[in-house]
């Protein structure tokens, strides 16, 4: 059977690796034989170094090949009896001592040559590893960006889809009763004007919302405006009268006289008291105690106004309070998940905060606070 001759780059390596062995011992002989008219004992340590070279840069079996040349070389030149490969009695010790220090400085070096070099391929293969984790980051980072933006545009459409649904459902509401006062005999003209009226008020205030909510989500600045608290209280306490009833809810205020007026968007502080009110109706539609109230209450503390919308339902679970306010956590069978969040968005864009707390006799208690500078009003 024939065999394949070895690569001439392998056998190159190899002559390298004898070669620097050969070459090494040499110096070192070259060296001693200078030096040993100045020493009264063989001065054999430069051999130890070429042994050290050897195995450094041409490995183990060079540095084998290094000690096996420099013993011969040694026996030969510099151990009694000169020029012979005999060895006295009183070198043999001596002799075999070099031979022990040589074979060590050999696996020294070699060793220590095979960790260097163990050591930097594993910092070569860290290198490569932590290029490849920053390359698949940044194509996470990448994706996750990615995702943001879908997650984004879900948001606002289910945001958008939450907020239009009151007024939109008032607008069915109000056209069934015109229709009705327009069916009856003799036909109610002025109701059905009057609930026209509405209609275009709902509308109306549906087109708001829609573009109120996509400057919040654009972080526009809020469209404000100078306007009384109160006034925007009642008219909602008017606009969920028939809900109210409907639900065997009765309504109440308690507003203080005299706030003064503030600035800002109205219509968005006006979604925050439908949707807190709303929110009460449906707690209260879960309990079966009677009477069932809420109640809407503004005041004035210090620097700050308070609005508070009071139910009696069935209060606030300690497990679900702090997540309430976060996105699409909802505890309602058909709910969205986005009104207290936006609710919360829309207040502290007004630099106020939104909170909630139990009422002490039952239900839960939603407020929020805006500030007020009394130096900006002007009548």
């Amino acid at each position: 059977m024939q065999t394949n001759p070895p690569p001439p780059r392998r056998t190159r390596s190899t002559l390298q690796r004898y070669g620097i062995a050969l070459l090494s011992v040499a110096a070192a002989f070259v060296s001693t034989l200078c030096l040993q008219h100045l020493f009264p004992y063989p001065f054999l340590f430069l051999f130890f170094g070429a042994v050290m070279v050897s195995a450094w840069f041409g490995g183990t079996a060079a540095g084998l090949v290094a000690v096996l040349i420099s013993t011969v070389v040694v026996d030969y030149f510099f151990v009694p009896p000169f020029y012979s490969f005999s060895i006295s009695a009183t070198s043999e010790a001596y002799f075999g001592a070099f031979i022990a220090c040589a074979l060590v400085a050999s696996w020294i070096s070699s060793s220590k040559k095979k960790s260097e070099e163990a050591l930097k391929e594993t910092r070569d293969q860290l290198e490569i590893r932590v290029s490849e984790r920053t390359a698949e980051l940044m194509k996470t980072q990448a994706d996750l960006a990615h995702l943001s933006q879908v997650m984004s545009m879900g948001e606002l459409a289910a945001s958008i889809a939450h907020e239009i649904s009151q007024p939109l459902t008032a607008v069915v509401a109000h056209g069934h009763a015109c229709v009705e006062w327009l069916s009856a005999s003799p036909p109610n003209v002025e109701k059905a004007r009057q609930t026209a009226d509405r209609i275009i008020q709902d509308g109306t205030q549906a087109g708001t919302v829609v573009s109120r909510i996509r400057a919040l989500f654009k972080k526009e600045t809020p469209a404000k405006s100078w306007f009384y608290m109160n006034e925007v209280i009642h008219q909602l306490t008017l606009f969920l009268r028939d809900e109210a009833m409907r639900r065997h809810i009765t309504i109440q205020t308690d507003l203080a006289s005299g706030l003064p007026r503030i600035m800002a968007d109205r219509i968005q502080l006006q979604q925050v008291i439908l949707n807190l009110a709303m929110n009460g109706m449906d707690a209260m539609a879960e309990t079966t105690e009677d009477p069932k109230e809420l109640v809407i209450r503004s005041r004035q503390e210090g620097e700050a106004m308070v609005v508070q919308v009071e139910d009696c339902g069935i209060g606030l679970n300690p497990e679900t309070a702090e997540k309430m306010f976060d996105p699409f956590f909802t505890t309602k069978p058909h709910g969205t998940g986005m009104g207290l969040s936006i609710s919360r968005s829309i207040v502290e864009s007004h630099e106020g905060r939104l909170s909630a707390l139990p009422r002490p006799s039952g239900g839960a208690i939603f407020q929020f606070t805006l500030p007020i500078h009394s130096h900006e009003f002007n009548d």
